[in-house]
């Protein structure tokens, strides 16, 4: 079975190739947390407009602490909208991520055709 040997350029670019490929699982984790994050965020506040009474409780971290309902409303509001600006931000960031990648793979690509093309007229 013939080794297959790659240039030094080429090897600087597979590195770089894995680096944004392992970035953009990073960001995809990172946006799939926030995702889940916003749905429960929608839910509670679901619940919170479904109920009658003033008087509601939160958890914070093992025990519960009272609160009102426009209080806690505002409060998960806030943190909803955090999170939609840092899911816009992981979106840019995956956006360039994508397009570094696909830069790098084209020139990945082009070495090894011009590797390919110096083997068959050398040998």
């Amino acid at each position: 079975m013939a080794e297959i040997k790659i240039s030094p350029e080429a090897q600087k670019i597979l590195i770089e190739l894995q680096t944004f490929q392992q970035q953009m699982q990073t960001v995809l984790i990172q946006k799939e947390g926030l995702n889940m994050q916003n749905m429960e965020i929608d839910k509670a506040l679901e619940e919170l407009n479904k109920t009658k009474h003033d008087d509601v409780y939160k958890a914070v971290g093992p025990i519960l602490i009272k609160s009102t309902k426009n209080e806690l409303s505002k409060e998960l509001s806030e943190k909803k909208e955090t999170i939609e600006l840092r899911l816009k931000s992981l979106q840019k960031q995956e956006n360039r991520v994508k397009e570094r990648l696909k830069e790098s793979q084209e020139k990945f690509e082009e070495i090894l055709k011009k590797q390919e093309g110096s083997k068959t007229t050398a040998g």
